[in-house]
């Protein structure tokens, strides 16, 4: 699908996107593999040049935030560490973009890592070593707590512990988080949003954003359920946006996890199609927390199931086509920019 790109001189940051190689993990996904697997092993390789090719493919993408996937960990460091090796590996992604012999993208200026909380307080030390292996880039961690009761929703390898959030040895790790002034990035499903709330209410003066619209589910034994869950859904991200130190990211809604569309990989629909199915989400959630609290992302190339980037970023440019300059500069890179710490992309 190829479109005009709207707005082509908007600036965005992109706050959220993954690197992978997966091509040697294929063994732990035996056949007949799960749907949402197949997704991801549709794009078994996703580095720099991939990456790069997409951000210039039209839009005006100036920086990008890294977000953790388990990749390229380095077993050398023992399981608690071994989650620094892939901040290593993207700390030199981001050296080669700011090279400048790649024009003047600052691909991953913001790098969002991974460390187990439920180390408790020993979760501490893994923070500093994240750091450590990039000081200038490094931002917080992800530790994703997605589950359902239906194993079909993700598969089992992606299934976090039930209620991981509310667990008393994840919140003594997460308290570490705090105390270095590092940002997390919740991923649960839409059935999980209280699980968020209470998370964020416990800690008041940490930040943390809420991430894919909250992941709303049209799948699996959720078929065809996406009407008939709207209002659960909508309940909890107003509640949700009452805490003051949340923020939302508005993408993540062309996986396929959330059937908007149901077909896929980019299954080839413009950004009107799609416009008009994320639309009640996507303005749901700026109602809730305000033009100020949210920020776009591309999710990629997880979100390469519904559409391709330069559709995806069409598609959110209509949906705020009545917004004002300054609410759009603040939805594609300002909110990015202050939530991450990466505000030297905008200089």
């Amino acid at each position: 699908m190829t479109e005009t790109i709207i707005e082509p001189d908007l600036p965005i940051i992109d706050p959220h996107h993954h690197l992978w190689d997966l091509r040697p993990m294929m063994p732990m996904f035996p056949e007949p593999r799960h749907r949402f697997i197949e997704t991801l092993v549709d794009v078994a390789y996703y580095g720099f040049d991939h990456l790069h090719a997409d951000v210039t493919s039209g839009h005006n993408v100036i920086g990008t935030v890294f977000m953790e996937c388990g990749a390229f960990y380095n077993p050398a460091y023992g399981d608690a560490l071994k989650p620094v090796g892939e901040v290593e590996y993207v700390n030199g992604v981001a050296a080669q973009s700011s090279s400048g012999l790649y024009g003047p993208l600052r691909a991953c200026a913001g790098i969002v890592g991974h460390a187990d909380l439920t180390q408790g307080s020993a979760a501490g030390g893994v923070l500093d070593a994240l750091l450590a292996a990039s000081p200038n880039r490094f931002k917080g961690i992800r530790h994703q707590g997605a589950w359902d009761a239906d194993p079909e929703v993700l598969g089992p390898p992606f299934h976090a512990p039930p209620k991981l959030y509310r667990d008393a040895k994840f919140r003594e790790g997460f308290a570490e988080l705090g105390k270095r002034g590092m940002s997390f990035d919740a991923w649960v499903l839409e059935p999980q949003l209280s699980d968020v709330i209470d998370l964020a209410r416990a800690f008041p003066d940490t930040r943390i954003c809420l991430d894919h619209c909250g992941t709303p589910l049209g799948m699996a034994s959720y078929t065809g359920k996406l009407h008939e869950r709207f209002d659960t859904w909508r309940h909890g991200i107003k509640e949700l946006s009452a805490c003051e130190n949340v923020m939302v990211k508005l993408g993540g809604l062309a996986m396929q996890n959330c059937a908007m569309p149901e077909e896929g990989p980019a299954a080839g629909c413009g950004s009107e199609h799609l416009a008009g199915l994320w639309r009640p989400y996507i303005e749901t959630c700026i109602d809730a927390f305000g033009t100020r609290r949210a920020m776009f992302e591309s999710n990629y190339p997880v979100d390469r199931w519904g559409a391709t980037y330069p559709v995806l970023w069409n598609t959110f440019k209509r949906l705020t086509i009545n917004a004002s300059a300054e609410e759009k500069a603040a939805l594609f890179a300002g909110n990015a920019a202050r939530f991450y710490r990466v505000e030297e992309v905008l200089a």
